[in-house]
């Protein structure tokens, strides 16, 4: 871990409309993919939605600006835990 205050965090997508919106979610988390540690992503056909599960080693203020662009994307959520 750097000195720049990193911490480790899981964040949640789900994707609603996987057409539409998982060209924009991939485009995001390739400009944020420096603080990626792991990704998987599971479709939920049932449901209809696509989820993915991030883990992210960041400063608050990184993860802050990814979960502020991938929520303001239409039929995309996003939710996220911080812990160390």
């Amino acid at each position: 871990m750097t000195d720049k205050k990193e911490r480790i965090g899981v964040l949640g997508i789900i994707i609603e409309d996987r057409e539409k919106a998982a060209p924009r979610v991939n485009d995001i988390l390739g400009r944020f993919g420096d603080i990626i540690v792991g990704r998987m992503g599971i479709p939920y056909r049932e449901k209809g939605i696509h989820v993915v599960a991030l883990i992210v080693e960041a400063t608050t203020d990184e993860l802050g600006a990814l979960t502020g662009k991938l929520g303001n994307l239409p039929n995309v959520s996003v939710k996220s835990i911080l812990c160390r």
